[in-house]
């Protein structure tokens, strides 16, 4: 069960259900969005240093109580996240010495399923869908959000639609059609896309999963 009390906007501190297919500010517009609140009193019962030492999952879905998940059987069957954290210290690894700082660390999220940092929002995205008994999830993108939301939500059978505008790379359109996506190829900009993909999932009641608007995404980055 979901810790998620409620959604309150950054700009005037609104609030709103945490159920529901909530996106910005009805008061504030596009610089309202949406903070995801959670009862860290209730997530602290279960969340410890003791009970992630005990914790044989080896995903962000570790972190359960911190995530806005109402019903897990929705979780892709996907490994998202516990990617490896390399250190490079001053001394010891030349970039960290060329650089100038003690250390650099690297977050390798090259091995998501995706292979990138996206499958964490994505992965978010496709179980808030399917919560919602959404028939379709959608976005606009020119490369790895795209890719990572067809992959996320091919590995459940959810239908996608990507928006893509006119210059998108070649490469990513066609990793789109490998996991079954349907593509939107726009004659215009990103923001053309943008704006068609938003004009489509208000008149077709897709699930939106534009980070821009989407409160929830960040949650699992």
């Amino acid at each position: 069960m979901s810790h998620v009390v409620e959604l309150r906007c950054v700009a005037c501190g609104k609030t709103y259900p945490s159920r529901g297919v909530a996106e910005t500010c009805s008061s504030c517009g596009m610089l309202g969005i949406l903070d995801v609140v959670y009862d860290l009193d209730a997530v602290g019962t279960q969340l410890s240093r003791s009970a992630l030492a005990e914790n044989g999952d080896r995903s962000h879905w570790r972190y359960l109580s911190l995530l806005p998940v109402e019903r897990p059987e929705a979780i892709p069957p996907l490994s998202v996240g516990w990617t490896p954290l390399y250190t490079y210290r001053r001394g010891s690894a030349r970039i960290a010495d060329e650089l100038g700082i003690a250390a650099l660390h690297v977050k390798d999220d090259g091995r998501n399923p995706t292979a990138s940092l996206k499958d964490r929002a994505s992965a978010i995205g496709v179980v808030k869908a399917r919560e919602a008994n959404a028939a379709v999830i959608a976005g606009a993108s020119t490369g790895n959000a795209a890719s990572s939301l067809a992959g996320m939500a091919a590995s459940v059978g959810l239908p996608t639609v990507i928006f893509v505008p006119r210059r998108a790379p070649k490469a990513k359109i066609a990793q789109l059609l490998v996991f079954g996506a349907t593509v939107v190829k726009v004659d215009g900009t990103y923001d053309e896309a943008y704006d068609l993909c938003m004009a489509a999932v208000a008149h077709y009641g897709w699930y939106n999963r534009c980070a821009a608007v989407n409160p929830y995404l960040v949650e699992g980055k």
